[in-house]
């Protein structure tokens, strides 16, 4: 039964994870131009919003790339630059802490704006509360993992991530089986960063696949006008 849940979880979860990332995103782009978008609230407590916007992208940006090239760049390649297991696991825990630390505290005090500032709260839909909450916990969880990896620091676990991933990335059918012994934290953070992928074409997060010239192509107009003009307009 562990068996069959762990292939299930983490052998073909995944793939369902990224096929609705790829084509709910490309859906949504063709369909629906004009809700790509965060949903700016920028007019309403800004001081709160610059600091915890700046700490939380700098953070998850930061994670993202760590992620990103830890896990998808090949052994081979770190073994040629002279990168050990153990150097490459205390790099992730010191590096990712940090990132993670800052990310954090910039994803409360955004959660906390949204939630308590009565007029941000009514201009917020559940979908905008619900991720920036679901972030949060993956977050959490990801500290939560720093203690665990520092009892391995010859970093052979961080190992066992990095062939999943690569494993999932190339096909491998047996990609699951690297992680079947893994800790519950980790494997809960697996998990809920491969649901953050399957949601994230239905929320705001969309808004990461957008470069500015995208919004060259946009057809249509947005007029901001301040309170003062718009009463002169009216008369």
């Amino acid at each position: 039964m562990m068996d069959w849940l762990n292939q299930a979880v983490f052998g073909y979860y995944p793939y369902i994870a990224l096929a609705v990332l790829v084509i709910g995103s490309i859906l949504r782009f063709d369909r629906e131009q004009y809700t790509w978008r965060t949903g700016s609230s920028q007019l309403l407590r800004r001081r709160q919003l610059v600091l915890g916007s700046i700490l939380f992208h700098l953070g998850i940006l930061a994670i993202f790339a760590g992620h990103f090239v830890g896990l998808l760049t090949p052994l081979v390649v770190w073994e040629a630059l002279g990168v050990t297991h153990g150097a490459k696991q205390m790099l992730a825990i010191v590096a990712g802490g940090v990132a993670g630390v800052f990310c954090l505290a910039g994803g409360l005090l955004l959660l906390h704006r949204r939630l308590f500032d009565p007029r941000i709260r009514a201009n917020s839909s559940f979908g905008d509360t619900a991720i920036l909450a679901i972030l949060l916990m993956q977050l959490c969880l990801g500290l939560a993992t720093i203690p665990i990896s520092l009892e391995h620091r010859d970093g052979e676990e961080m190992v066992k991530f990095m062939h999943w991933a690569q494993g999932i990335f190339t096909f491998q059918p047996g990609a699951a089986n690297y992680v079947a012994d893994a800790h519950w934290i980790f494997k809960a953070h697996l998990t809920l960063g491969l649901t953050i992928l399957l949601v994230f074409p239905f929320t705001r997060l969309v808004h990461m696949l957008s470069a500015p010239i995208w919004y060259l192509n946009r057809r249509g107009w947005q007029i901001v006008r301040s309170k003062k003009l718009a009463a002169r307009s009216a008369r």
